[in-house]
């Protein structure tokens, strides 16, 4: 038996999922923890990490040292993704956290956590002609998925944190500056050549922006759990009428709006951009939501190597 811990910084929110995987291969979920660490905060055109964030994130994971060091027969890995990916103090930000807390975070590529978003998400949903978008809080992956197998993927620095302080979305949304959010946007999604190619196909959803769009939705369709949404689905124009009243409101308004979180208020609109943007410019007509992603991604890959270590045991 092995508790199999991982931790994924990202550059809202920092979570752990520990999973028990036992002897014959099959796992057991063991706990979940989330912190708003907001990482990326004010880093600026220089990139780099303000003291208030790193103090936010070094706290966050201080609480999840005191779960995972009670554990016995720990596994850890730790990931690290856009912001600190993009942060010109990287170098002194992971010595930081080696040194305080003892956890090396290993900051993975762009192609890497979209590579891991599509094994979370082919693992645990049909996937065989879609388009996963997975959007964070400084990056969002699209991974474009034909006949069961990832043709093209990447990861481009739009997240709900990043197109919300540049596009000054936080509170009152002007129609000039949600305007320039799309056209900024719309530049990004041209640059992308294989993008076309998933004209017409379904979208699958993840991260905690999609997330709450389906939140919303199950809430104004009186779901007792509104968090159960993994394979739940909304049409084209469920998603924009959604979309549109969201925007229709200033931050204090969406704070009222059921299903969404008051820590996410702030970052929703910047947060939804791409993928209401993505499913007009593919003419998609409905979408499916994940919350199989980048940990379990990781954690499928683990499950795998259990299941090749095992196998070469047998040979010897």
């Amino acid at each position: 038996m092995e508790n199999f811990a991982v931790i994924d910084l990202g550059s809202n929110s920092v979570r752990m999922t520990v999973s028990r995987i036992n002897e014959d291969g099959t796992y057991d979920n063991v706990t979940q923890m989330k912190e708003y660490v907001r990482l990326s905060e004010n880093m600026g055109p220089e990139k780099i990490l303000q003291p208030d964030a790193i103090e936010r994130t070094l706290a966050a994971l201080r609480s999840f040292k005191e779960v995972y060091s009670k554990l016995e027969n720990l596994k850890l890995k730790a990931v690290a993704t856009a912001a600190v990916r993009q942060a010109a103090n990287q170098k002194e930000f992971l010595k930081k956290v080696k040194s305080e807390i003892g956890i090396k975070l290993e900051v993975i590529s762009g192609a890497q956590e979209a590579y891991y978003d599509y094994i979370g998400v082919s693992e645990t949903l049909p996937a065989t002609n879609e388009v996963i978008i997975d959007t964070g809080g400084a990056s969002a992956e699209i991974i474009l998925v034909q006949n069961g197998k990832v043709t093209n993927l990447i990861s481009i620095p739009i997240g709900s944190v990043t197109l919300s302080s540049k596009f000054d979305l936080g509170d009152k949304i002007l129609p000039e500056q949600l305007f320039k959010a799309v056209i900024f946007v719309n530049e990004i999604f041209q640059s992308v050549w294989w993008l076309k190619n998933g004209l017409n196909l379904p979208i699958i959803g993840l991260g905690g922006s999609n997330r709450t769009l389906a939140k919303i939705n199950r809430r104004l369709n009186n779901f007792l759990d509104i968090d159960d949404i993994h394979g739940y689905q909304l049409k084209d124009t469920q998603v924009n009428k959604t979309f549109e009243n969201i925007v229709s409101h200033d931050l204090a308004g969406r704070k009222q709006v059921p299903g969404i979180s008051k820590d996410r208020a702030d970052i929703i609109v910047g947060g939804l951009i791409p993928v209401i943007f993505l499913m007009n410019y593919l003419d998609s007509d409905k979408i499916t939501f994940s919350t199989s992603g980048l940990r379990e991604g990781i954690l499928f890959e683990r499950l795998h190597d259990i299941l090749k270590e095992n196998v070469a045991k047998k040979l010897i």
